[in-house]
C-alpha cells in the first residue's frame, strides 16, 4: 500500500495567510463551488518524486491524490513530496479541498528529448479567483528535433493541432514533426516584415531590436493575422480534456510563443505579473542551451547575442506598450487587433478555466 503523506499545518499559517492578503473568496463568490486555492504547483524532480504546494485559504483540509490513490493531506497551506511513477507521460495530481471546487494540476514542463521549453499554458490563477485549466493548450520551441517518442508522447497527451509561427525560412530549414493525426497550421508572424533580418552590432542595437520586433508582434499586420489564427484555433477547441490539445510554436519558444501566450492569459484575467513570471520562465527553460551559443563566441560576440537569447521585462511590456499606444486597450486590442468578440472571448474563458 502507497504510504500517505500527512502535512503537519501550523495553526497560524491562516491567519498570516489573511494578513497577506491570500483570503478566501467573498461570501457572493459562492466558496463552495469556486476553488479555493490562491497558489498551487506541482514540481517533478529527476530523482522520481513530484512536490506539491498549496495555498487554500477558508479551508480546513487539502488531501492530495494520484491516479485514483491519496498520496498525501494537509491543512490550508501545505509542501509535500511524494514518489511518482515511473514511465508516467505526465504526473497529474488532484488536490481536493474539504469545501469548494477541487484543482487539477501537473508539473508545467513536458519532458520531451527534442525540445527544451515546450509548457503547458495552463495552471495559472486569474484575478477573480478562476483557474486555467491543464493539458489543453501548449506553448513550445522548435519541433523539428522530436523523436518517434516524443511523437507518440504528443499524442498520448492528445495534441491534434500544432500552430507554426516561423517564418518561411525557418520552416523550410527546419521543418515541424507533429503526432500522427495532427493538423499542422502555418500563422507566419513575421511573414515579409524585414524584422529580425539583420544581426545587431552592439548590445544596445539587439535589445532595441528585440523591443521593435515586440511592437510588431501587437500592430504589425501580419502578426495580427498570425495571433488571430492561434486565438481561433484554441476558442475552437472543446475545453473538455478529451484529446484536442493546441500547441503553438515559434524557434525558441520565446518571442512569437511569448506573445501569443502572454495574450492568452491576459486575455483569460490572468494578473500582469503572473504573465511576466510565465514569460520569464523562458531564460530558466532555456539556460542550458543559451550558455552552448554563448559558450562557443567570442567575448565581444557573446555581448551582442545574449540579448537576442535572453527574454526582458523592457521586451514584454514593449508589447504591452504597443497595444495600449496603438489600440487604447487591451480589450480593444483583442477585438480590433485580433478578431477576438466577446463572444468568443466568453467561450474561451468557458473552455480554458476552472472554478
Amino acid at each position: 500500500m502507497t504510504p500517505v503523506t500527512r502535512v503537519k499545518y501550523p495553526s497560524a499559517a491562516l491567519a498570516a495567510a489573511l494578513l497577506l492578503g491570500l483570503a478566501a473568496p467573498t461570501a457572493s463568490a459562492h466558496p463552495g463551488h469556486r476553488v479555493p486555492f490562491t497558489a498551487a504547483t506541482v514540481t517533478d524532480h529527476a530523482d522520481g518524486t513530484s512536490t506539491i504546494s498549496w495555498d487554500a485559504p477558508g479551508t480546513h483540509r487539502v488531501t492530495v491524490r494520484s491516479e485514483g490513490r491519496t498520496v498525501a493531506r494537509g491543512g490550508a497551506t501545505g509542501s509535500v513530496t511524494v514518489p511518482t511513477r515511473a514511465g508516467a507521460d505526465r504526473h497529474w495530481f488532484d488536490l481536493v479541498p474539504d469545501r469548494g471546487t477541487p484543482l487539477r494540476l501537473a508539473d508545467r514542463l513536458i519532458r520531451l528529448q527534442g525540445t527544451a521549453n515546450f509548457r503547458d499554458a495552463g495552471g495559472y490563477r486569474t484575478r477573480d479567483g478562476q483557474w486555467v485549466r491543464m493539458g489543453e493548450v501548449y506553448r513550445s520551441d522548435a519541433l523539428d528535433r522530436l523523436t518517434d517518442a516524443d511523437l507518440a508522447k504528443l499524442r498520448r497527451l492528445g495534441v491534434r493541432t500544432v500552430l507554426d509561427l516561423r517564418m518561411e525560412s525557418e520552416r523550410a530549414a527546419a521543418p515541424d514533426r507533429v503526432p500522427a493525426g495532427a493538423t499542422h497550421t502555418v500563422a507566419d508572424v513575421l511573414a515579409g516584415s524585414g524584422t529580425f533580418t539583420s544581426m545587431p552590432k552592439s548590445p544596445a542595437e539587439a535589445e532595441a531590436m528585440m523591443t521593435g520586433g515586440n511592437r510588431f508582434m501587437v500592430s504589425g499586420d501580419t502578426a495580427k493575422a498570425a495571433y488571430a489564427t492561434v486565438l481561433d484555433e484554441i476558442a475552437d477547441g472543446d475545453g473538455d480534456g478529451d484529446g484536442d490539445g493546441v500547441v503553438f510554436h515559434c524557434t525558441a519558444g520565446k518571442d512569437r510563443t511569448g506573445w501569443a501566450e502572454a495574450a492568452l492569459l491576459t486575455a483569460l484575467g490572468v494578473p500582469e505579473e503572473t504573465v511576466m513570471a510565465d514569460y520569464l520562465a523562458s531564460n530558466t527553460y532555456r539556460a542550458a542551451a543559451n550558455e552552448a551559443v554563448l559558450s562557443h563566441l567570442p567575448p565581444d560576440r557573446a555581448a551582442v547575442y545574449k540579448p537576442l537569447l535572453d527574454v526582458r521585462p523592457g521586451y514584454l511590456n514593449a508589447s504591452f506598450d504597443e497595444v495600449r499606444e496603438e489600440f487604447g486597450s487591451f480589450r480593444a486590442y483583442l477585438r480590433e487587433g485580433v478578431a477576438v468578440d466577446a463572444h468568443q472571448l466568453k467561450a474561451l474563458k468557458r473552455d480554458l478555466l476552472v472554478g
